[in-house]
């Protein structure tokens, strides 16, 4: 049986492209005042699809919605119910929330620039693409047609790094190949083999993700779109799907002390270049010029076509060659549903019954496919050599990065991988770590320190590093929704 196949027309173009041949960008915080002249803008606002052009376009626009925002514009109690409970209460909603992702202390939405109270949380989040040179007029154009129904909450602005992130390591490698041809059967069995290949449900509403499932969405009675805006629904045809070709979009602002991580680096080694490179490049996983620590495995992990990105721990077990804590690690595993062993019924129910030893050690870290981020994010501020961080005349503030990840799961995605894997403490059996660059690093209730890193050695016990600082502090955050622009169109009329 043949599935439907994409429409890329109604496909917000972020989501395929990520524009990052447009280097020059910012992101508009709005927050709507006036809701007929907002929806009479966004009927007509030139939003850029994922539809392939030649030549390719200088400029985009996408747009986004908190449900603050969808409120705003008048859309219906009810129809807003429909989204999942994490966008409708938000990222900074409360104190349990905020605990999980590790908004504590210096992270503490309290303490936001935005984004952290009702009155800071942006309504809608514009956010434009340009060539070199064209943002300025790009963005003086949009202003100008959109200025009668929203006030501006903030501007975030970002730089080029060319591929860097501000901590000096290459970047943007490592992104799950989304199956748009919707070739990947998407049912509910075990998949045996760590593949970069997802389900488009995973990234977008309205398509079957990796259990063979819709995720949860604003499913409307075909009366409620008298003008027939919305695609029917493909596992309920008799609703239209507000959601279908829309995403869920994170973003946060994190600011990178570079100064300060250098600094502890170059402490830890006592001045020693090289070493203070290999501290760095431990607790990343990756060396600064993008090569993973493992090694490269010589497998072609299926849709891979970047080496530095076709490897798995299989062979690391012990996080000899890269630490079990250090950040890629931690954001994404490489495991499979099972952990590896022979092919065969009782090589599996062994694995699976918990009877095989090596396989129990190894099965501490949930599979990586139910939690993977499609990453969009840009940096902001200026670029910091080694050398600059290592200055005492350097300042080291006002650069870091504009995190932005889509996904069709707040919860299960986002969610779980800042909290399990990022944030949390017992990734895969550690002692009480959290992520070295990205964790707060704050004593848990009872005094217990989390402000350490293991190195394993294969010779004795690991080498711990302590007294780790917090190097990634919160500015700002939200959940959006990017919706698809049939989607789009329907959110720009009165509800009925």
């Amino acid at each position: 049986m043949s599935v439907p196949a994409v429409e890329y027309d109604d496909i917000q173009g972020l989501v395929r492209f990520g524009y990052r041949r447009l280097t020059q960008a910012c992101f508009l915080l709005l927050r709507v005042t006036d809701a007929q002249a907002a929806r009479d803008w966004l009927a007509r606002a030139p939003i850029s699809s994922a539809m392939t052009q030649e030549p390719p376009p200088t400029t985009a626009l996408q747009v986004a919605f908190t449900c603050a925002g969808l409120q705003a514009l008048g859309v219906r109690p009810d129809v807003v119910e429909g989204f999942s409970h994490e966008f409708i209460v938000g990222m900074a909603s409360d104190a349990s929330r905020a605990r999980r992702l590790g908004d504590l202390g210096a992270n503490d939405p309290g303490g936001w620039q935005w984004g952290g109270s009702p009155e800071r949380l942006p309504h809608v989040l514009l956010m434009l693409y340009a060539a070199p040179g064209g943002l300025d007029d790009w963005q003086r154009i949009v202003l100008a047609q959109c200025e009668q129904g929203f006030e501006q909450l903030g501007y975030l602005d970002t730089a080029d790094m060319d591929g860097v992130e501000p901590f000096g390591f290459a970047d943007g490698i490592s992104e799950p190949s989304i199956d748009w041809l919707r070739e990947r059967p998407a049912r509910d069995e075990e998949v045996d083999r760590y593949s970069n290949l997802s389900c488009l449900g995973e990234y977008l509403l309205g398509y079957p993700n990796e259990y063979g499932a819709y995720t949860d969405r604003p499913l409307l009675d075909a009366d409620r779109d008298p003008e027939a805006l919305l695609p029917r629904a493909e596992d309920a045809p008799d609703k239209v799907d507000l959601g279908r070709n829309g995403s869920y979009l994170v973003l946060r602002q994190l600011q990178q002390d570079v100064s300060g991580f250098w600094r502890f680096m170059d402490a830890q080694v006592g001045g020693d270049p090289a070493l203070r490179k290999q501290l760095a490049e431990e607790m990343v996983g990756r060396t600064m010029e993008g090569e993973p620590l493992v090694g490269r495995t010589g497998e072609r992990i299926p849709g891979e076509q970047d080496p530095r990105n076709s490897f798995t721990y299989g062979g690391d077990g012990e996080g000899l060659r890269c630490p079990i804590g250090a950040h890629i690690r931690r954001s994404n595993p490489r495991n499979a549903d099972l952990p590896p062993g022979r092919p065969g019924f009782y090589s599996w129910a062994r694995r699976t019954l918990g009877f095989d030893a090596t396989a129990l050690a190894a099965d501490k870290v949930s599979s990586t496919r139910f939690h993977r981020l499609l990453r969009r994010g840009r940096e902001y501020g200026s670029a910091v050599s080694v050398e600059q961080a290592l200055s005492p005349a350097n300042p080291g503030d006002g650069t870091g990065l504009h995190f932005i990840c889509l996904g069709a799961n707040i919860a299960r995605q986002f969610e779980f991988v800042q909290s399990a894997w990022l944030a949390g403490l017992r990734f895969d059996g550690l002692p009480g770590d959290s992520d070295p660059l990205t964790g707060n690093h704050l004593p848990r209730d009872d005094g217990t320190p989390t402000d350490g890193f293991a190195i394993p050695l294969d010779s004795g016990p690991d080498r711990r590093v302590c007294g780790l600082p917090q190097f990634v502090t919160v500015r700002g955050g939200a959940y959006f929704f990017l919706p698809g622009l049939r989607a789009l169109r329907y959110l720009s009329k009165v509800q009925p």
